[in-house]
Parts: structure tokens; sequence; C-alpha cells
């Protein structure tokens, strides 16, 4: 076989278009961003005050979307609840996108798990979903000061969202958060997979800035529906629309 259609076959194995229109990849195939060295102030600040994440129950975060647009095609949600979605060979991403809103620097941080779920009410009623993101905005004075610190924390939490403003110390490590991914809720209780501060130490993913994804990504998050069941959990929470919206809805200072 002719080397050039044999790589052509794999590309339309492996990639499928959505009926959106952009093409979707296996979640384990999305290659992630390595992250860049920072240029501007704003993306220093994003790497500065990158938080730590751990995960205590449910999938590890993934890839979404990589340089040519294509996205990831999620898992269908069975089996237990990190089934197949353990942490990509490529490697993980955390994306983020920072802007002035009331005089405070917001840096938004998102992860992206190929499946998550919620639960409606006791133990039985748990809605598997393709496609979950989860998100923390880190509210800062400053990104231009050498000594800029942390002023508050607004969290995607298990129902609705978490904010802090001061953060409480036990989460704080430098300048970065100390967050965990968790997915338990008290019985007969609805709730979903959430961010909490946390002691325990997390890890690193690498970063990658809205203003550095390629048009192409930038685009996909933008334009994709990740928000399989019209719920809002899959919903891209830096996109155009939804980026300022949130930050106003999690806003955690008082008026």
């Amino acid at each position: 076989m002719n080397l050039c259609v044999f790589i052509f076959a794999i590309t339309i194995l492996f990639s499928t278009p959505s009926a959106q229109g952009i093409s979707s990849v296996g979640h384990d195939r999305v290659k992630p961003f390595p992250q860049p060295e920072p240029i501007t102030t704003s993306q220093k600040a994003a790497v500065k005050f990158k938080p730590q994440l751990s995960i205590a129950f449910g999938c590890h975060p993934y890839p979404a979307v990589q340089a040519d647009g294509a996205v990831s095609g999620g898992l269908k949600y069975s089996g237990k609840p990190d089934g197949d979605c353990k942490g990509s060979a490529l490697g993980s991403q955390v994306y983020s996108r920072s802007t002035w809103y009331r005089d405070v620097w917001a840096i938004t941080y998102a992860w992206y798990l190929p499946k998550g779920y919620e639960r409606f009410s006791g133990l039985s009623m748990v809605e598997g979903h393709r496609h979950f993101w989860g998100y923390v905005t880190v509210w800062i004075n400053n990104p231009a000061v050498e000594n800029a610190y942390i002023l508050g924390v607004s969290m995607s939490g298990q129902l609705g969202h978490d904010t802090q403003a001061p953060v409480d110390k036990k989460c704080v490590d430098g300048s970065t958060l100390k967050l965990e991914f968790d997915g338990h809720v008290m019985d007969g209780a609805k709730g979903k997979q959430g961010l909490r501060c946390v002691e325990a130490v997390g890890k690193f993913q690498d970063l990658i800035t809205w203003d550095q994804l390629t048009e192409a990504a930038r685009d996909s998050l933008n334009t994709y529906n990740f928000d399989s069941i019209g719920r809002d959990m899959g919903t891209v929470p830096l996109k155009d629309g939804v980026f300022t919206n949130l930050l106003n809805s999690t806003w955690p200072f008082s008026p």
C-alpha cells in the first residue's frame, strides 16, 4: 500500500466528522499543547498561579482539543466512574483565560474530563454523560506587580459553585492553590463532580492560555457543543459569551 494512502486511511479511521462539522478523535488520541514559554504579563501570571490538582473520584483531566481543531469524542458513561479515563498517555492539559473584572484580575482555569455524572437524588438516581468541564477562577490583585497575591477563589462545585474570599490557608501553596476533583455527595442529595480546596499536594498539567491556542482550536472550543445533556456541565467555561457571565455569577466578594 502506498505510504500516503496508508496515512490518510489511519487519519480517517481515528478522526470522525461531527454533526457540527468539527472532527472528533478518540479521547485518548487528542494531542495536548506543550506549555509554551509565557511572554505577556497575562501569560506569566497564569503560569505563576496555575493550580495543583488531585483526583479523588472519577476521570482524570484530558486534552479537549488539538492544534488542528479536532476535539475529543469523549466517553460514553459506563462501568466505573474512572473507567478508561485514568489519564492520557499523550499528556494532560489545563486551559486558562484572563481579564480584568470589577478592578480585580481574574484567571479562570478549566479542565476537561471525557465523561462525568450527575446525581439527582439518592444513590440509585445517577445519570452519566459524555464530556464534563470543571473550572476554578483565581482572583488576584494585579498581574503586573511582582508581589501579586490571591484575593479569592471561585470553583465549580457539586451544587453550583463554591467561593472563598479570603482563601483558606490550608489550600494555598505559595502562589498556587491545591484543589481536588471529587464526586461524592450526601445520600439523598443532588450533586455532580466538583472541585474543592484541600491540604494534599496535587499535580500540574501543561497550561495553554486562550490567546496561545491556535485559531482552529479556539474556534472549536467556541463552537463545538460539548453539552450532551443540556445542563451546562459540558459547556466550555472559557468560550466567548460564557466566560464573562461566569465571572459575574461566581463573584466571590461582597458587592
